[in-house]
């Protein structure tokens, strides 16, 4: 039976400082460990007492020796000592464990060996066979690291030195622990310093699987409990061809806990050095950064001239921030600023492409903003301005869009209406330097019309007049200042046989002040827009509905709860006015499907309102069974039943036609989904035609999750849409996007992802770009183009795979990417990522694009 000995000293750190009256003048003796000794006073923390737990404790006076042997436990504060046998020798104040030895500090490190031989308080000693354990959390994860060595030195409790050490975070092979980790640094001296949180390494050599790949004199990096330390991080290797080869070397400055400063210069072989600045701070209430990048180019000739690239600049730069600050618990304010010296800076420079998503980085947005939240109300406001980054954009078609105020609050009904009261307002002014035209395409074209600076190429109908059969305007030059409210009232009630009625009411009031500008290039064409209001104008639209629901829920045991519910609902109102006649900024996107059926409104902004008497109809039916599968149907239409159809006259973008809506009773709309449990989804939504019921839109995806049975995860999504000429796309749209990410073992996965065009017309593209080039460099005519329809065209996709466990993670991927697809040009970037992350001690990656690099993004073809 195990005894326990609880003996109060004043001792040292786990002192093990035992004086005894004597119990014979020679020789030793052994006592049960809960026998009770008169220990004498020594230097220590006042108030720590010491517990010892073992088999036996055995006083030895001619030795001046005290031993608990046999499952020895010693306790002292927060730290433990456990071993086969502890001794003590008085004399020497040094305290001996042998067999099976295991420290554990006060920081949950634990230090294990075969025999130790530490000072009273255990701040200094020798440990043979040194095992350390350190559990620490990087990243969100839990993460273990482990020094080992032949014999080690502890140095005032705060510092360890190995001799021919090895650190790791790799866990050992449990059935096989002699074989060397995956990755291990392996030095002649290791220093683990607990104050500095530092380890230094000497004559370093690391090895991977037990091979030495790189060998290091000397380097020195922060211990893993480091979260902020002043020293160099991980370099990043470049490579690509108009930036030559190269190496960026940041160096992070712990200026104070809560600001930091991180420099990080970038060697590049034929542009010279690239230098990149990162300034953060955190404050009581928020914070803010600042990020600045800059270069002197060397080889200027690496990119196109103006007006297709920045070749003709020395230098090239970019200044980011951003700020969160925190007024009180309700209110917040912030920005998002960029600025570049021109389009092609972060693209070319690779500045935030760190990952695949960011690739298709095409627009930088810089917005300002105020917001507040209360219970049931929201305020907002904003201001926008949108930087261009394809070599297709003109900045004086982009706006400023600034204020944008947005207020909504919610408050109950007063007697006797009850129900919910809403309040909503709006109010948003731009300003645009030239009017934004597309021209709509000519026969046999395909999506949207080249253009530079504001030009559309004969590959479609030109706007050197307005004419709505063959231009849209996206936005008018000058400004334009709207202002919106809202208040709306509904309450639902339910009768005794399930029925539930809500009716509602609103009153929708609108002001617009237009000033548009008639100077500048192709400004002159604005007064030949037939009939848009300059000055000031307003609108006025009240509302009345119902909305009726009847679901019919019924109980089938294991089969689940099936609901039939029939849905109709009535809005009347006067029909919209002024429509093509004032602006139409926020509106432009309109899709008409199953989440749009039973809106009030179903316009998307509040340039556009809806009017008119019409009807919603539809029904749903839905299956929840108890063993977690779900299904819903959804199907209806929408009926115009008097006044102006507000979606049959489009406005200067058109919007409104060809949406399914612009006919009496419009498209029907559906939706299907159904999950047969937590890990598999499927839906899809189509739009048929009200005549014949062709499909004019559909969409149809689904993920899948097949483990434990299956490691493999995937998710596919097909999008069909017919051609719609009123709006600029004059054939059918069609493609597939897929990902999936199969497991292969615990540790090793392959992952894949593809975007498909599956557009017949789409191989024609590469035709219309070549032609637009050469618009561009002989502006007086075009060669002919024909058509070389396809079946389908890889967009984009990308292929890899990769090691992943606890201490290392190692992924290769090639990625094709588009370039400028929203203009049609078949253009791409084939880029090889590698990724090497070995936990606590750093990572890399080095991206190099492959194949023919595009001049759609300001890179010359010249080497």
């Amino acid at each position: 039976m195990r005894r326990v000995a609880d003996i109060a000293i004043a001792a040292g750190l786990l002192a093990l400082t035992l004086a005894v009256a004597p119990l014979a003048a020679t020789g030793a003796a052994a006592r049960p460990a809960g026998t009770q000794a008169t220990p004498k006073a020594a230097a220590g923390k006042p108030g720590d007492k010491l517990l010892v737990e073992a088999d036996e404790l055995i006083y030895d006076n001619d030795k001046n020796t005290v031993t608990a042997r046999g499952n020895a436990e010693l306790h002292y504060g927060p730290r433990t000592l456990q071993a086969d046998s502890v001794r003590y020798d008085r004399a020497s104040s040094r305290v001996f464990a042998e067999g099976n030895v295991r420290l554990t500090d006060q920081d949950g490190a634990v230090v294990t060996g075969d025999r130790m031989e530490l000072t009273d308080d255990f701040k200094n000693g020798f440990i043979d066979s040194l095992r350390i354990q350190q559990t620490v959390e990087q990243k969100g994860e839990t993460v273990r690291t482990r020094f080992s060595a032949p014999r080690a030195e502890r140095v005032n409790g705060d510092q360890t030195s190995f001799d021919y050490g090895t650190y790791t975070a790799c866990e050992p092979c449990k059935e096989r622990p002699e074989v060397p980790p995956l990755w291990q640094v392996r030095a002649a001296k290791i220093i683990h310093d607990n104050v500095t949180h530092t380890i230094s390494f000497e004559e370093s050599t690391l090895e991977l699987a037990g091979i030495p790949v790189a060998y290091l004199p000397y380097f020195e990096a922060a211990d893993p409990t480091v979260k902020r330390k002043t020293g160099f991080l991980t370099p990043r290797f470049i490579s690509s061809t108009a930036l030559g080869s190269g190496v960026a070397v940041p160096f992070f400055f712990n200026l104070a806990p809560n600001y930091d400063l991180t420099l990080s210069p970038a060697f590049l072989s034929r542009q010279g050095v690239l230098g990149q600045a990162e300034f953060r701070h955190r404050l009581e209430t928020g914070s803010y950064s600042l990020r600045l990048s800059g270069i002197f180019q060397t080889t200027p000739s690496a990119f196109l001239p103006g007006p297709l690239g920045a070749g003709d600049r020395d230098f090239r730069g970019s200044i980011e921030s951003k700020g969160r600050f925190y007024i009180n618990d309700r209110w917040r304010t912030g920005w998002d600023l960029v600025g570049v010296t021109d389009k092609w800076f972060l693209d070319n420079y690779r500045i935030r492409n760190q990952t695949i998503t960011t690739d298709y980085f095409r627009e930088a947005v810089s917005t300002g903003y105020l917001i507040g939240q209360g219970d049931r109300s929201w305020f907002e406001a904003r201001g926008y301005y949108f930087k261009g980054l394809s070599s297709f954009d003109w900045q004086k078609e982009q706006p400023i869009v600034a204020p944008v105020i947005d207020y909504d609050k919610r408050i109950n009904g007063p007697a006797p209406l009850g129900g919910e009261v809403r309040f909503e307002a709006n109010l948003t002014s731009l300003t645009r330097e030239a009017t934004d035209f597309q021209g709509l395409p000519r026969s046999g074209s395909y999506l949207f019309s080249p253009s530079y600076n504001g030009i559309s190429y004969p590959l479609y109908e030109t706007c050197s007049a307005f004419n709505r059969a063959s231009c849209l305007v996206r936005g008018l030059a000058g400004t334009d200042t709207r202002a919106s409210a809202m208040l709306s009232w509904r309450r639902s009630f339910i009768d005794p046989s399930g029925q539930v009625f809500t009716p509602f009411a609103y009153l929708r009031t609108d002001a617009f002040f237009v000033n548009p500008s008639l100077s500048g290039y192709q400004n002159a064409l604005v007064p030949t827009i037939a009939n848009v209001h300059d000055g000031f104008s307003g609108r006025v639209m009240p509302a009345v509905g119902l909305d009726y629901r009847y679901p019919f829920v019924g109980e089938f045991g294991n089969l689940g709860v099936h609901t039939l519910e029939p849905i109709a609902q009535i809005v009347a109102r006067p029909s919209e006015t002024r429509i093509g006649r004032l602006p139409n900024e926020d509106a432009q996107s309109l899709v008409f499907d199953d989440t749009s059926l039973f809106e009030w409104d179903k316009f998307s902004g509040y340039d556009r309102v809806e009017g008119g008497v019409r009807a919603n109809l539809g029904g749903q039916y839905s299956v929840v069974t108890p063993a977690g599968w779900y299904a819903n149907v959804l199907f209806g239409e929408s009926i115009q039943v008097a006044g102006v159809n507000s979606f049959r006259r489009g406005d200067l973008a058109n919007v409104g036609l060809e949406s399914g809506l612009e006919t009496r009773r419009s498209d029907f709309v559906g939706r299907f989904q159904v999950s047969p449990n937590q890990n598999i989804s499927f839906i899809s939504r189509a739009r048929f035609d009200q005549a014949d019921f062709k499909v004019n839109r559909f969409e149809a995806g689904v993920t899948a999750r097949f483990a434990p049975f299956l490691p493999l995860s995937v998710s596919a999504f097909y999008s069909y849409y017919e051609a719609q000429p009123l709006l600029g796309f004059s054939h059918r749209r069609e493609g597939i996007t897929a990902t999936a990410t199969y497991n292969i073992t615990p540790n090793w996965f392959v992952t894949g992802s593809a975007l498909v065009d599956l557009t017949h017309y789409l191989d024609t593209r590469d035709l219309y770009a070549d032609a637009f080039r050469s618009y561009l460099s002989n502006p007086v005519g075009i060669a002919p183009i024909y058509q070389n329809p396809g079946r389908f065209y890889l967009s984009g996709m990308s292929f890899g795979g990769g090691y992943q466990d606890e201490c290392t993670t190692v992924s290769l991927n090639y990625i094709v990417s588009p370039i400028a697809t929203a203009i049609g040009v078949r253009e791409r970037n084939q880029t090889v990522l590698l990724r090497v992350e070995l936990k606590t001690l750093g990572e890399a990656d080095l991206r190099q694009n492959v194949g023919t690099v595009s001049t759609a993004d300001g890179i010359s073809a010249v080497r």
